[in-house]
């Protein structure tokens, strides 16, 4: 063979370069939202969107480079592009029956799911190496134990600025770069089971897995420090999940020792720091510490389903509940009620039963694909990351009934994105790998501590 064929040429060379750039800058605008305060204010919303639409343009470009267009298709593409069929006809009815209550606002909304879809999208075509899934793992991992320690300093100090510079408008719960603590909570329910599971696998070494351990104990003790109860109650659910799933599979003393000592590391460290304040948070369930109380919730509740029976088709329009909302407001309050407080209400007051229905042919068009790559997660990387995925996503579905995380663009867009990856194909594998895994015994494949580790080096 010749040495101009082994020499990729220069076209191909650049098509990879944008291949590089194209996974960094779209998992590096998800680490960027939560830093710019949940990118709830107009300019780090524009960051967002207008990231992401260069990131696509960028895409094309590297199609142009390999002298053809591929696509990797996933199946929950077909949901969302008939959820975005249903908002454009929001947009298309106007002011009617069947249009949206506020055109501007569910225009402006619109522009920030389809941001999410181009994200979606491109994490589809370039998320499909095992390589890469390591790598983002531990980017990730470190992420998420940094923002937890920020958080955890910035909780001691008691300060009421964000950054301890910036005094929010509207006043808040500020925990770590949150106005809202409940939304702190959200992000690391979708970041703790990195970690976690990586701690549980056999695809990293001993001293990796015991620092994976460590930093999924420290993201889950700012959880319950941060006050969140909703957070609370979807961490309990993702690691009783997890629990079940060990159970199922009848793991050794090992794992169940490295269980035991994580669980031990969480509660001394919550005691440590902040034991008593957990105990009169759960005592304060009613009262009001600079939120909307429990009562109050459910007044809002039962208002939007008011909202809904008045428009059950297609909804009031995507992102009008606010401006819909105090028409149908039973109670007095002096505080703007600018969310649901339920995504699930949320979505079907904005969008009625044709987008709640959408959503759940997603959800379960989700579960459906991830549980089905789960098998041998302790030794299979793609198993390992739908588990990871799923975890964190049943975590946010679980806070979603009692707060508004999904309406956060940060945590949103972190959510979707892990929805696509969890219903994806399973990484491709390099040769060496594949005919590694082809000359040995099953058990040996299976069984053997050692082998796998080499994998994972070879990888």
């Amino acid at each position: 063979m010749s040495a101009n064929s082994t020499t990729p040429s220069p076209r191909s060379q650049r098509a990879e370069q944008a291949g590089t750039v194209l996974l960094y800058g779209i998992f590096g605008l998800l680490l960027f939202g939560p830093l710019a305060f949940g990118a709830t204010e107009p300019w780090s919303i524009l960051v967002m969107e207008a990231g992401s639409a260069a990131l696509f343009l960028l895409w094309v470009g590297k199609q142009v480079l390999q002298d053809g267009m591929k696509i990797t298709w996933n199946p929950l593409f077909l949901p969302m592009g008939v959820f975005g069929v249903l908002i454009l006809s929001q947009l298309i009815f106007g002011r009617g029956y069947w249009g949206s209550a506020y055109w501007h606002e569910t225009e402006s909304k619109a522009l920030v799911y389809f941001a999410y879809g181009l994200l979606c999208f491109l994490a589809g075509q370039t998320l499909l190496r095992g390589s890469q899934a390591r790598r983002l793992a531990l980017i990730f991992s470190v992420y998420g134990a940094a923002l937890a320690g920020f958080a955890l300093i910035y909780g001691i100090s008691a300060n009421d600025r964000l950054y301890w510079l910036r005094l929010p408008r509207n006043g808040g719960w500020i925990y770590g770069p949150y106005v809202n603590h409940n939304h702190y909570a959200g992000l690391m329910e979708m970041l703790v089971p990195i970690p976690l599971v990586l701690a549980l696998t056999r695809l990293a070494s001993t001293r990796a897995r015991a620092a994976a351990a460590a930093a999924a104990a420290l993201m889950v003790g700012t959880i319950f420090l941060s006050g969140s109860r909703g957070g609370m109650l979807a961490i309990v659910a993702e690691l009783v999940i997890l629990a079940v799933l060990l159970v199922k599979e009848k793991r050794n003393l090992r794992t169940a020792a490295l269980v035991g000592v994580f669980l031990m590391t969480v509660v001394g460290f919550i005691l440590w720091i902040g034991g008593d304040a957990v105990v009169k948070r759960w005592a304060s369930v009613g009262e009001s510490h600079s939120e909307i109380s429990s009562d109050v919730r459910l007044n809002i509740d039962r208002d939007a389903f008011r909202m809904f029976r008045k428009k059950p088709v297609l909804g009031w329009g995507l992102g009008t509940f606010p401006v819909v909302y105090p028409q149908f407001r039973t109670f007095y309050t002096n505080s703007f009620v600018n969310e649901a407080h339920n995504d699930y209400l949320q979505l079907l007051a904005e969008t009625g039963l044709l987008g709640f229905g959408t959503m759940l042919w997603f959800l379960l068009t989700l579960y459906s694909r991830a549980i089905k790559k789960i098998g041998n997660w302790v030794g299979d990387l793609s198993g390992a990351t739908a588990l990871a995925c799923v975890l964190g996503l049943s975590g946010i579905l679980v806070h979603s009934a009692l707060d508004f995380n999904l309406q956060i663009p940060a945590n949103a867009a972190l959510f979707y994105v892990l929805c696509t990856i969890a219903a994806a194909e399973p990484f491709a594998q390099p040769a060496r790998k594949r005919r590694l895994a082809r000359s040995k015994p099953p058990e040996e494949t299976l069984d053997s501590q050692e082998a796998l580790s080499q994998l994972a080096t070879n990888f």
